[in-house]
């Protein structure tokens, strides 16, 4: 096992790999103490029983660059392999303003293939490698040096075993013909609006239980000046408040400093320097704030007009066609879009893509009166009315 710490190694090996048909990758990060996660180490394996390596950024320092490995990112005849690829993604993005092309991610791939909804790397290593991943070296601190040996054998795992499910999963997939499903999940996966949150949108993750204009104007500004003063200085934006004392203080409405000393809620140091002075003028620009420019929160859910019998037969129909096509349930709709649907909205993403093909095509006849639901045996059917 091979440890590169050097550009110089790092593009001898990634030029190796272009001569293949695909690599696998896998990364090991920290982000309990910073905004961004922090890449710790990356993990690389060549096809069949080829060379693995880690590359260690941490080590390397400033003698590593990781641009031979952006490159071989960018080279369409490679296929780049994860398993749950959000998460490396996100930190290969932000590092390099770049996605793996093209991407295969064996998480996404395998629920298509019907091993359930959000299945785990060991499930996978266990039913297709017919192996077992040591799980003792998951938590460690993936920042200290030197790495123990367990921590190497488990992080060098995690794309070898990535191999044979890959080939696998691969495989089943042109048999199925079922590629372009996994084409069409990939999709979010490397679209950038996936991975940026902009500060003035940053509200509408955030759970309250009011749709007061005004107490969400507070929200807003709240949470905008949170994020913009946690993405500044790459702390996590708890660090900076919690969401609960985001809405306590949404709610009393703190004008001084002493009015912040007050807050059950508040870390001791949002009480004084630039957080306090952030949450105050936030809260003061939320007061200010004129109706015409408060939040408008999403309420088309409240307003549907949902037929419960329908909405029942689209479950029935829906357990029906998951059974049929292999593939959980979750994957391919929802109980919020069975609900849209039986309300006669037509803009759901189980209407869309594949998803169509499963089961939104029979939805919408069913919801039109031209097939009806048949119970044969255990199964139930679809028929022609």
């Amino acid at each position: 096992m091979r440890t590169l710490t050097t550009t110089d190694a790092l593009a001898e090996f990634c030029a190796q790999a272009k001569s293949g048909a695909y690599v696998t990758i896998d990364t090991e990060f920290l982000r309990e103490r910073t905004y961004y996660s922090r890449l710790c180490l990356i993990q690389i394996a060549l096809p069949d029983d080829g060379e693995a390596v880690l590359v260690d950024p941490i080590a390397g320092g400033e003698g590593l660059s990781l641009d031979p490995l952006y490159e071989l990112f960018r080279d369409t005849s490679v296929v780049k392999v994860f398993h749950a690829a959000r998460q490396d993604l996100e930190i290969f993005f932000h590092e390099g303003n770049v996605f793996p092309d093209p991407l295969f991610d064996t998480q996404v791939a395998a629920m298509v293939c019907g091993f359930g909804e959000q299945v785990g790397y060991e499930t996978l290593v266990r039913k297709i490698a017919k192996g077992s991943v040591d799980k003792s070296s998951r938590f460690t601190d993936w920042s200290r040096r030197p790495l123990s040996e367990a921590q190497q054998s488990y992080a060098i795992a995690d794309v070898t075993h990535l191999r044979v499910i890959y080939e696998y999963l691969a495989a089943e997939l042109k048999r199925s013909g079922r590629q372009h499903w996994v084409e069409e999940e990939l999709g979010v996966l490397t679209d950038p609006a996936t991975y940026v949150i902009e500060p003035e949108n940053a509200w509408k993750r955030i759970k309250t239980r009011t749709n007061s204009g005004r107490f969400l104007a507070i929200v807003r500004e709240l949470a905008q000046f949170r994020e913009i003063y946690a993405q500044g200085r790459n702390v996590p934006r708890n660090r900076v408040y919690k969401d609960d004392a985001l809405l306590e203080l949404a709610s009393t409405k703190p004008r001084t400093m002493q009015d912040l000393g007050k807050s059950r809620l508040l870390l001791r140091d949002a009480r004084k320097g630039q957080i306090a002075e952030g949450i105050l003028e936030a809260v003061g620009n939320g007061l200010d704030a004129r109706p015409e420019t408060f939040p408008q929160p999403d309420n088309s859910r409240d307003k549907l007009v949902v037929n419960p019998a329908l909405a029942d037969l689209l479950r029935v129909l829906l357990k029906a066609k998951s059974d049929s096509a292999g593939v959980a349930q979750k994957l391919i709709a929802t109980s919020a879009d069975l609900d849209m649907i039986a309300a006669g909205k037509r803009e759901v993403r189980a209407l869309s893509g594949w998803r169509d093909e499963v089961f939104g095509a029979d939805a919408l006849r069913l919801c039109n009166g031209e097939v009806g639901l048949a119970a044969k045996g255990a199964k139930v059917e679809v028929i022609e009315l």
